[in-house]
């Protein structure tokens, strides 16, 4: 099966079931949607035992055609892309809202996630990237509630901005090599004698892929659009458990590309470690649920960023890992919180309380993606985490780092669990559809966890142990660090002003341009300096 399949299928079936209005058409998608995971798991398997695929479509040479790739890196992206959605819109069954337009750009999206990945060409990528902005802000608005459609609009405008930058590089970078196809590009730039030729575009791409990654200062962008008022719960989960990740992607591809010319690792790590922190302390300041775990992706998305930037193969592979795992464990936690929303007809998370005994299906699956996201042994995120930490080569300095990211998720997540506590004499009702699907996902965050060496290798070829006295150990830091985090939460959290005048900062639209300006009038300098 072609590569191209994976783009063009989804736009099929959309388009096919958009012409159809009987409910039959959303059974009719899932039995496609079933059939498409197989074809990704085919895929993948193609790749693991043959090799890397590049095809080009139309059979023109490399560099004219439109090119794809698909290693196991983009493969797996493939397969978690495809899983995802196939989740959500079996968790959407019996949404009224879910009609054939909103069926047509949810499938949609998929093929052109899909394409982000498996796209071999800079100029490709950004029409896939354009295109699913567009579609991305039509389903932020989609219920026309004027909150959102503002959320909406700061989200489009903020993003066209920061692709035609992205343009702009691309057509800098054709200027200088004559393609813009990423494996030709990967032969030509180790050859570049001067540096300085290519601090322009390399400036250009980089803070287009910033702001899609919501690195620390793009990232306000994020929380408006992921946590929207009336943001289908399924939008604001693949918006925040996998959207963001073609963000991730290209700043990992882009590196890679620019690498033998510009190693900027050590910056990277210093905005890793600080959209982290400053992720976690707006998720901290919040009282809207679905907004502490928006700006939670935020700090998220800094510690996968730390990781790739430590120059170390187990801090590579461990935020490689953690774009997995937080992609699971974030769409378990924004499915959950729609349910609670929608039950207890608040956003507001100290009027919600008595979860556990109301939804204990709600509460059991958003307890495992807690445990995964705080870093608990045997769930996912201690796995990625642990890797990550393993790439530090005992530096103080890193661990003392991540051990403040790994407190401000804990605390994150202390007040979150607030909503678990009390009585609640009423018992809710869960359709079948949606307990199968966030059991589902939160049995994932512990499969994971507990077989986390072996699909690190499966999925990546990269091997890895971990001890049973490793675990013992991880138990007893795990503990530690929850102690560390209460004992914060409760001296010094619920006594200072501090965090409730943060919650009332938001930047404007204006003041989100600035601060693309400003990212990149300061990286631009930074690499003249360099050169």
């Amino acid at each position: 099966m072609g590569l191209y399949w994976f783009i063009v299928l989804p736009l099929i079936i959309g388009l096919l079931f958009y012409f159809s209005h009987s409910y039959l058409t959303r059974v009719a998608v899932l039995v496609a949607q079933l059939a498409f995971f197989i074809l990704a798991l085919r895929n993948f398997w193609e790749v693991k035992q043959g090799g890397m695929k590049l095809e080009i479509v139309g059979g023109y040479d490399l560099g004219v055609g439109i090119a794809l790739k698909a290693d196991l890196f983009s493969s797996t992206m493939v397969v978690l892309t495809v899983f995802l959605f196939s989740c959500m819109l079996l968790y959407n069954l019996n949404k009224s809202y879910v009609n054939h337009l909103f069926l047509f750009l949810f499938v949609a999206l998929e093929g052109l996630i899909c394409g982000i990945f498996l796209s071999n060409d800079l100029f490709n990528i950004y029409v896939m990237i354009e295109v699913s902005t567009i579609i991305v802000s039509i389903l932020i608005i989609f219920k026309k509630d004027s909150q959102s459609i503002y959320d909406g609009i700061i989200y489009l405008f903020a993003n066209l901005t920061s692709m035609t930058l992205f343009l702009l590089g691309i057509g800098y970078i054709y200027k200088i090599f004559g393609t813009t196809d990423l494996a030709l590009l990967a032969q030509m730039i180790p050859l570049t004698t001067d540096g300085r030729t290519l601090i322009v575009p390399f400036a250009l791409l980089v803070t287009a892929v910033c702001l899609k990654s919501a690195i620390m200062p793009l990232f306000s962008w994020l929380p408006k659009a992921h946590g929207t008022a009336s943001a289908p719960s399924i939008v604001s989960a693949i918006l925040s458990g996998l959207y963001v990740k073609g963000g991730v992607y290209l700043f990992v591809r882009i590196f890679d590309l620019f690498m033998p010319v510009f190693d900027e690792a050590t910056i990277f790590m210093v905005f890793g470690f600080l959209t982290a922190v400053i992720g976690w302390v707006f998720a901290l300041s919040q009282r809207d649920i679905k907004l502490m775990l928006a700006y939670s992706t935020v700090s998220q998305i800094g510690v996968i960023v730390f990781g790739l930037s430590l120059n170390s193969t187990y801090g590579y592979w461990g935020a490689i890992y953690h774009i997995l795992n937080h992609a699971i464990f974030k769409s378990t936690l924004f499915l959950t919180a729609g349910i609670i929303v929608d039950e207890y007809h608040t956003r507001d998370i100290t009027k919600i309380s008595g979860v556990m005994a109301r939804m204990p299906y709600v509460s059991i699956a958003s307890i495992f993606a807690i445990l995964g996201i705080t870093g608990a042994p045997l769930f996912n995120g201690s796995f990625s985490k642990n890797l990550i930490e393993k790439g530090m080569s005992d530096s103080l300095v890193f661990e003392l780092a991540f051990f403040i990211i790994n407190i401000g998720t804990i605390l994150i997540f202390i007040k979150y669990g607030q909503i678990f506590k009390g009585s609640s004499a009423k018992k809710s009702h869960i359709r079948w559809n949606q307990k199968f699907v966030i059991m589902l996902l939160a049995l994932t965050c512990f499969l994971m966890g507990i077989f986390g060496p072996f699909l690190i290798e499966f999925l990546f070829g990269f091997e890895t142990t971990v001890s049973w006295s490793a675990y013992l150990t991880k138990f007893l830091i795990y503990g530690l660090t929850l102690a560390c985090g209460y004992l914060f939460y409760r001296v010094v959290y619920l006594k200072v002003r501090l965090f409730g005048y943060i919650q009332a900062m938001e930047l404007s639209f204006n003041e989100i341009i600035m601060a693309i300006f400003v990212f990149f009038t300061g990286f631009l300098i930074l690499l003249i300096l360099q050169t």
